[in-house]
């Protein structure tokens, strides 16, 4: 059974970091593209970063390029959002998922096969 479990959020001040973590069961990131999403209240879903493993993909989208950093401890099972000098802007609910198609997947905000459960990131000024 795949699992995706998000955890880490909470409230930050504005230019502050948090870290992200999606603890992932059932599955090998050898097969299936990881990304990141996230919705704001009255927003659309955005997916805003990738890693696929078995195709060598990473995908920001300009949102968040050069503020967040994805990665994945294969050790751990464990995928991270390091999310650094945050704005109100990225208030919303957060959410890993996977997919077993590529990145673009992720950047088209496309439905994925797994989604975990979200956690809230409230940035306030």
């Amino acid at each position: 059974e795949v699992q995706l479990v998000e955890s880490g959020g909470g409230l930050v001040q504005t230019g502050g970091s948090l870290r992200l973590s999606c603890a992932a069961s059932g599955f090998s990131f050898d097969d299936y593209a990881i990304g990141w999403f996230r919705q704001a209240p009255g927003k659309e879903r955005e997916g805003i970063s990738c890693i696929s493993t078995e195709h060598g993909d990473e995908y920001y989208a300009d949102s968040v390029k050069g503020r967040f950093t994805m990665s994945i401890d294969n050790a751990k099972n464990t995928v991270y959002l390091q999310m650094n000098s945050l704005q109100s802007e990225d208030t919303a609910v957060y959410y890993c998922a996977i997919t077993g198609g590529r990145c673009w997947v992720v950047a088209g905000s496309y439905d994925m096969n797994y989604w975990g459960q979200g956690a809230q990131v409230t940035v306030s000024s």
